[in-house]
Formats: C-alpha cells, structure tokens, sequence
C-alpha cells in the first residue's frame, strides 16, 4: 500500500464511498460546503486554501466581492465543512510594516513548511502574476517580492524545501485563459528570488479532458513513491471551456520529472452545483488535507466559480488508477 509521508490529521473530514460510486474520487454527499453570498461582502466563496490549524482548520479564501473583484479572507472551522469568515479582507504589509495590499487576489494555496505558513495566489502586477506572504499566526500577514513576471497563475509552493530550496509550481499564460497551458516550476532559496525553472508538463497527451491547458492544483503530497500532485485539466468544446481534475506522481527529488499522469479525469463536472453557477462547469481543486495514518484524503475545489465543496479518496486509491490508466513517457 502507498504511504503518505507527513502528519497525522485525526480530525480529518471524511465520508466513506457512497454505495454504489465506482469512482477513484467521491464527492462529499451534503456539497456544496460554501454557497452564494456567503457573508456580506462576499457574493461567492471558491478555489481556496485550508490547512490543520490548533484543534481545528483555518484557510485563506478567495471571496469575490459584489462588484466583482475578488480579495483574501481568513476563516475558520472546527470540522473542516462549516466555515465562518472574517469580514475584513487580510492586510497585508510588507516587511517594513507598510501597505502592501493587492488590489485584487485570487486563488491562494497555503503550506506550512518550518513553522510558517506560506500564502501563494494570483495578483495584479501590470498583469496577473504571483503573489507571496507569510504569516504564524492568521492575523499578521507579510507580503514579499512577487515572484514572477507577468503573466502567470497556478503558483504552488511544495510543503517543504528539496534540496535545501523552495520549489513552485506555475503555469506561465496569457492575458486571457489562454494559448499557454503547460506546468512548470522555480527554485528559490529565500521566496524572494526564483529561478532554476524546469518544465514539468504540457496540456494534451491522450486525455482530451485536458487539451486547452493543466495547472497545480493543491500542494503536492509526498508518499513513499513520489510526489502525488492533483491537477486541473481543461477541454474546449463548442460551449465553452470544461475544468476537471486528474492526477500525477511527480520524482521526489526531481519533481520535474513526471512518473505517472492521469489518462482519465478524476472528477468532472456532473452536478448541477457545478454545472450551473457564475461560470458553469468548472470543477478546480485548490487544497487537499493528508492523513499519514490512514492514507485518507479531504479534496477541496471550487464548483462553477461560485460553491466550494469537498471530495474524498485514499492516496493509495489514487496511485493505483494512475499507475493503471496513465499516460505514456
């Protein structure tokens, strides 16, 4: 059996597979976990970040606001499914204590690595780039440099330095969604300067679920047998664009190197929460918590650009249908 290498979440949300569902990924039977207008500033609550936090959960969250524009909030929860916001968007101030708020950022992901927690997200620099920051505590927040040049989303830090140095995932693109559609990743010794960059993926292959464009999904989680990295996959069709998510074991050492990738999706939009919604068919995971102990795994994604909801599997579930079902390299 696949192990998960990290800590222990006993607390961990859980369903068992629902009788009946064949599939690798379930869906939480009482999604979505977050709907419309969720507190008052906020018209939509998705694609966010959560991670264990005391007896409990704590997440920064992408809130999109009534005139459009999304920005960060904190929130909480003692189960990991009912969750209670700050009404206040976070402050972030740079290292000499001055504002240094985005005017507008979306998408965070959130890891904890040497006891910091470590925000990532997609921000306003002359174009969408990556935003970084650190807090310990929730409640201060530092910004520091972005880290890359325009234009690129999907910046995923891995949950501990390899090799002595930090490593993010990103996906450079376009102004728009977008000819680009490959993964890659950057090094950094001090989360100020990258480089060191590696190409890891490319959109494609055999699956046409994710022939426009691939991007990071959640932190990737290390097992025994590599890095296990969730990925949003996206089809076009002659409506319009379709996010699903597969996965991909990634080298432990070498995360550039790709050892096994989904053939077929995961998860697809099939629900009405994520066929209907601000943006319909969307399914985009964002955060996943890893139980070392029993292997479980709580997916968080974003449905239809408006719900959050939740999914469920075992890493060695995962690897299995990927080792089975994978692309060729």
């Amino acid at each position: 059996m696949s192990k998960i290498i990290g800590k222990s979440i006993p607390n961990l949300p859980w369903q068992e597979r629902p009788q009946g569902c064949t599939g690798t990924v379930w869906r939480y039977q009482q999604n979505p976990i977050i709907g419309w207008n969720p507190f008052k500033a906020a018209a939509r609550v998705y694609n966010s970040a959560v991670v264990p936090w005391q007896d409990g959960f704590i997440g920064v969250f992408r809130c999109d606001y009534k005139n459009g524009r999304p920005h960060l909030h904190v929130g909480r929860s003692q189960d990991g499914i009912s969750w209670q916001f700050e009404e206040h968007m976070i402050d972030w101030r740079d290292k000499d204590g001055n504002d240094a708020q985005p005017s507008y950022a979306y998408d965070p992901r959130v890891v904890e690595i040497e006891g910091r927690y470590i925000v990532t997200w997609c921000t306003d620099y002359h174009g969408a780039t990556l935003g970084v920051g650190v807090t310990e505590d929730f409640v201060h927040f530092t910004r520091l440099e972005n880290a890359t040049v325009p234009f690129n989303r999907n910046g995923v830090l891995f949950p501990r330095k390899i090799n002595g140095e930090y490593v993010m995932l990103n996906r450079p693109s376009d102004s728009g969604h977008t000819p680009f559609g490959d993964v890659f990743l950057s090094h950094s010794r001090d989360l100020e300067y990258w480089g060191k960059h590696r190409h890891v993926m490319g959109k494609g292959g055999l699956g046409w679920w994710q022939g426009t464009k691939v991007g990071a999904g959640p932190a990737p989680i290390e097992t025994d047998e590599g890095w296990l990295m969730f990925y949003h996959g996206v089809s076009g069709t002659c409506n319009g664009l379709v996010y699903s998510f597969g996965a991909a074991l990634l080298d432990l050492n070498e995360p550039w190197k790709v050892l096994y990738r989904s053939r077929d999706y995961l998860l697809t939009p099939e629900e009405d929460y994520e066929t209907r919604g601000f943006v319909p068919n969307v399914a985009f995971p964002c955060a996943a918590l890893a139980d070392a102990a029993t292997g479980r795994i709580a997916i968080y994604y974003g449905a239809a650009d408006t719900y959050s909801a939740l999914a469920f599997t075992t890493a060695d579930q995962v690897l299995t249908e990927i080792k089975t079902n994978s692309e060729v390299f």
